[in-house]
C-alpha cells in the first residue's frame, strides 16, 4: 500500500478533511496515529500513553496470557476486541469504556497540541477492530477542551511528556490520595505515561494531578541527560511505531518474555 501525503498542514485539519470524505485509513502525526473507518475515528495510538492492552492487564481485567492469546489469534484479522468479548474474558461495556479512555487519552497528545502530518495510509485497518467509532469533530473538540483545562491548572505542557523529578518541598504536607500515589512514583526517570501505566490509571487523570503537583511546586521536569539513551521499543515514550509494524512489535516483545 502506497502512503499518501495529505495537502493539509496539521493533523486536525487533515482529519477534518478525511472525515468529510468518509475515508478509511491511518493518519500519522508526530505524536501518534489516528485510525479512521468511513470517516469516523475508531482508534488513536500514541507512544506517550499506555496502550489498551497495558491498561487491561495492569488493572487486572485480563491476564497477560488472555491479552496475547487474543492478539495472536485475532490480530491478523483485525478482530482482537471481538475475540476478547466472544471468549467471555471481557464484557462489551468494559471493553468500550476502556477503549474510549485510551482513544481520548492518545488523541490529547496527537491533536490538542496538533502538529504536522507525516502521511495518510488509505485502507489501513487497525488490528484491534471496531469497538465504538467516534465522530472526528468530537475527538478534536474533546482534545482541545482537555488542553484548555490542563493549561488553567499549570500552563507548561513540558510536565506532560518529560521525566519528572521531585522538588525539595515534595515531602511537606499531606496530599489527596490519588495525587499522593502519583507523587510516590516520581523518581526522575518516569514520565506521566509511565506513572499512568504503573498505576493502571487513565493518562488524562494522571496529567491533571501532575499539573497540580507542578502548580504546587512539588515536581519539575527532570534535567535531561548529557547523552540521551536510545528509546526502548514498546515502552511509553519510545519512538513511535508505524501502524503496520505495531502489532509485530508487540508480538515480538511477548515472545521474548516467554
Amino acid at each position: 500500500m502506497t502512503p499518501v501525503r495529505t495537502p493539509h498542514d496539521t493533523v486536525s485539519a487533515a482529519l477534518a478533511a478525511l472525515a468529510d470524505g468518509r475515508a478509511t485509513g491511518a493518519l500519522s502525526g508526530e505524536r501518534g496515529v489516528v485510525h479512521l473507518a468511513e470517516g469516523r475515528v475508531v482508534h488513536v495510538e500514541s507512544a506517550l500513553t499506555p496502550d489498551l492492552g497495558s491498561l487491561l492487564v495492569h488493572s487486572g481485567a485480563l491476564t497477560p496470557e488472555n491479552w496475547w492469546d487474543a492478539v495472536g489469534r485475532a490480530g491478523a484479522h483485525q478482530r482482537v476486541g471481538r475475540r476478547l468479548v466472544d471468549s467471555g474474558r471481557l464484557a462489551p461495556g468494559a471493553l468500550q469504556l476502556c477503549h474510549l479512555g485510551t482513544l481520548f487519552d492518545a488523541a490529547y497528545f496527537v491533536l490538542a497540541h496538533d502538529g504536522p502530518v507525516r502521511r495518510f495510509r488509505p485502507g489501513a485497518v487497525h488490528w484491534l477492530g471496531p469497538v465504538r467509532p467516534v465522530p472526528a469533530d468530537a475527538v478534536v473538540r474533546e482534545s482541545r477542551r482537555r488542553r484548555a483545562l490542563l493549561d488553567r491548572i499549570w500552563p507548561d505542557p513540558a510536565v506532560d511528556t518529560a521525566p519528572l523529578a521531585r522538588t525539595a518541598d515534595a515531602d511537606t504536607g499531606p496530599l489527596p490520595a490519588r495525587r499522593g500515589r502519583i507523587l510516590a512514583q516520581v523518581d526522575g526517570v518516569r514520565t506521566a505515561a509511565d506513572i499512568a501505566a504503573a498505576l493502571a490509571c487513565r493518562t488524562y487523570h494522571t496529567l491533571v494531578e501532575v499539573r497540580r503537583l507542578a502548580a504546587g511546586g512539588l515536581i519539575v521536569p527532570a534535567p535531561r541527560p548529557a547523552a540521551p539513551a536510545a528509546p526502548v521499543p514498546g515502552r511509553p515514550g519510545a519512538a513511535w511505531d508505524d501502524p503496520d509494524t505495531a502489532l509485530l512489535r508487540r508480538l515480538k516483545d511477548a515472545l521474548e518474555a516467554l
